[in-house]
């Protein structure tokens, strides 16, 4: 098992839908995933954010991924930089699993990845 580490910087369906793609790929074939979510990306771990995209044609729905991604027990990264810089409160965010964090902690979490991809 190899560690992963996905960083999304923008809420745009054409960049969250690819990041949770391949990091619900990643859990797929047994990586430990790290996803963190910079302020630029906050909006999409709010509560009703991901439901908003829908399903795009021929892609799978990214609530299901999220739910996938979370159910696997990976761990996702809400930036704290994101609490007041975009006025998200940690009782906003989708699910209590989603973990706060500040930039250091999460480059020491994220330190000997075996794959890392940014959106």
């Amino acid at each position: 098992m190899g560690k992963m580490v996905v960083v999304c910087n923008s809420a745009e369906p054409s960049q969250i839908m690819p990041a949770l793609i391949l990091a619900s790929s990643g859990v797929a074939i047994d990586n430990k995933l790290i996803m963190f979510f910079c302020p630029g990306a906050a909006q999409a771990l709010v509560k009703g954010e991901l439901e908003k995209i829908g399903t795009p044609k021929g892609l799978p729905n990214p609530v299901d991924l999220f739910n996938t991604i979370m159910d696997e027990g990976s761990e996702v990264i809400f930036c704290e930089l994101s609490i007041e810089s975009k006025g998200i409160k940690p009782e906003d965010l989708r699910d209590d699993r989603i973990v706060i964090k500040k930039g250091p902690a999460f480059l020491m979490d994220a330190e000997g990845a075996d794959i890392t991809l940014t959106f």
